[in-house]
């Protein structure tokens, strides 16, 4: 189930194991991007890229950042 959570929470789950991912554009990932993300832009996620990329049996962490 999809939560926000705070930094704090996502050391913690990637230390227990958990798949970060940023939904952010090619170019604004390989600007600035956390270590060890993964990129998979929004643009182009489809169900197949994030089934294929990704491990069900672990927590994935969603990053994207808004300058809005």
């Amino acid at each position: 189930m999809p939560r926000t959570i705070d930094r704090d929470e996502v050391v913690r789950l990637t230390v227990a194991g958990a798949q970060v991912v940023e939904v952010l554009a090619r170019e604004e990932y390989e600007w600035a991007h956390l270590p060890g993300a993964r990129n998979l832009p929004l643009k182009t996620l489809d169900s197949y890229s994030a089934g294929t990329a990704l491990d069900r049996d672990h927590p994935i962490v969603v990053y994207c950042n808004d300058f809005l």
